[in-house]
């Protein structure tokens, strides 16, 4: 059960927010608050997992809400007013919607889907982050995981990963793709899943620009392996790779992607 908070300084908005996610499956509304200064409280107090939040009321504004808030525990954010001028704002600050007054429930239940979906994946994430470290704790219990060969020992076009007590050189022009699960890198080449225990920012640093793209903040593809990109109805994009399989590209990456298609 998603746990919500609803925000806003009209009571009989609050009410029509509290009402229409009774009828939508999965949400329980946990909490109400009619200004800013009670939200950030009760966020702190409750940690709701999403709060539907008015952007203009007395005092702090939803935006100045946001703002107050600590890093654990910032819930997911829909904004819900009156006034649509205020939408790039609110995507600047990460919201995962922004619902226009009078609120409909099918837009409602679009966002409490969407926040579904996305806790859903980052649970998967924080599981396959915890899977990782117990299998390379095992492979290696002395070192408690996978560490990653010095950058000194790097030679040119090649990425060392530790398996198994062993450094192994992988060439830049074999690895299709890379993703993040919280502390590790999969690296995925000719099949095989190389796991690294490193940071994005340091793995960037080691591959070749421009050879690899970064699409998504836990993504980077081999442009090379890339064999068409596909732009959705959202306004994001996908790539598709060669052998198959899809990669989402998230909005903050898809300018080199439409440079790509534009080049293309």
């Amino acid at each position: 059960m998603l746990r919500a908070l609803v925000v806003d300084d009209e009571q009989l908005a609050r009410r029509g927010v509290v009402m229409r996610l009774a009828h939508i499956p999965g949400v329980e509304v946990v909490g109400e608050c009619q200004n800013g200064e009670e939200a950030v409280a009760a966020i702190a107090s409750l940690a709701p997992d999403l709060v539907f939040l008015d952007i203009q009321m007395p005092g702090l504004s939803g935006f100045d809400v946001v703002r107050r808030l600590q890093g654990d525990v910032m819930p997911e954010i829909v904004f819900v007013t009156a006034f649509d001028h205020y939408a790039v704002e609110a995507f600047e600050v990460n919201a995962i919607d922004y619902i226009l007054k009078p609120v409909e429930e099918s837009r409602l239940r679009a966002a409490v889907e969407r926040t579904q979906s996305v806790l859903a994946a980052r649970d998967a994430v924080a599981d396959k982050a915890r899977l990782l470290d117990l299998v390379l704790s095992l492979e290696n219990p002395e070192a408690g995981g996978s560490k990653t060969a010095e950058a000194g020992d790097q030679p040119a076009g090649f990425l060392p990963i530790r398996e198994q007590g062993e450094v192994r050189f992988v060439p830049f022009e074999v690895i299709a793709w890379v993703d993040a699960a919280g502390d590790y890198m999969c690296v995925h080449a000719e099949g095989e899943t190389h796991i690294m225990r490193t940071t994005m920012k340091e793995l960037v640093a080691r591959l070749a620009p421009p050879q690899f793209l970064r699409i998504h903040r836990s993504t980077l593809v081999n442009r090379n392996f890339i064999a068409s990109a596909q732009s959705l109805q959202s306004g994001e994009y996908s790539v598709s790779l060669h052998g198959g399989g899809q990669l989402k590209v998230s909005r903050g990456y898809r300018e080199a992607i439409k440079e790509m298609m534009g080049k293309a």
